[in-house]
């Protein structure tokens, strides 16, 4: 609603009828792929020129690599360091689909349910990835609770709880960002080119850090949980 006028979505409409009415309904796949691609094309020229002497994208690069790093062993221990690469793509990633919302013509992707679902289906199925890989069978354990007679009620409780992570993960990121959107359509429908929006534009970098980062942390916590012994 921000963006009525969404340049990808015009310029897929040059590649045939079918193409553009895809990208018409599907402007959320679209910039998701420009998103990929982006990041893809970034790190490539990043690694393309490493060298000791770093360069100014290199340097850009290791800060922010190096900074999401410290912050995750900090909370995880060496022993989690193996699944820094996962959660940094997924900070990344959704900081980098937030953040494109800003520039005008372009929507960002986790304003659909459909990017954030996809991605906190990710991180809960992985999370009980590494809880079988660290447990195998005992896994089981985190969701049957310390005393047997109560496993019943446990049990449900649990599954019910690991349903809500979807739900906390993907919701919340998509309201905000769908919120921002919609805040921002009002505003230019009120005051059009003039500097009303660029506030509530400015506040949305912030908020596009700040949704990355709550997602990111959640999910540095469910890795963490699925690791820990059942108690």
């Amino acid at each position: 609603m921000g963006h009525p006028f969404l340049f990808l979505v015009n310029f897929c409409g040059l590649f045939g009828e079918s193409v553009g009415n895809f990208a018409h309904h599907y402007p959320h796949v679209i910039y998701s792929w420009f998103v990929m691609v982006l990041l893809i094309l970034l790190g490539t020229l990043a690694a393309k020129g490493i060298g000791m002497v770093p360069s100014k994208m290199q340097n850009l690069f290791e800060v922010i690599i190096s900074g999401i790093e410290e912050f995750y062993v900090d909370i995880t221990g060496e022993e989690g360091r193996w699944l820094f690469p996962v959660l940094a793509t997924v900070f990344i990633y959704i900081a980098a689909c937030n953040l494109i919302g800003l520039i005008p013509g372009f929507y960002p992707p986790t304003a659909n349910l459909n990017t954030t679902l996809s991605c906190a289906l990710v991180v809960v199925i992985f999370t009980h990835i590494i809880g079988v890989k660290y447990h195998g069978a005992k896994y089981i354990k985190h969701f049957l609770g310390p005393v047997w007679w109560l496993i019943p009620i446990i049990f449900f409780i649990e599954i019910i709880g690991h349903v809500a992570r979807i739900m906390s993960l993907s919701i919340r990121l998509f309201g905000n960002m769908m919120g921002h959107e919609l805040v921002l359509g009002i505003l230019f429908m009120l005051a059009g080119g003039f500097l009303a929006p660029l506030p509530i534009m400015a506040l949305g970098i912030f908020v596009a850090f700040v949704q990355a980062f709550v997602f990111f942390l959640l999910s540095v916590m469910y890795f963490t949980g699925a690791m820990e012994h059942a108690h």
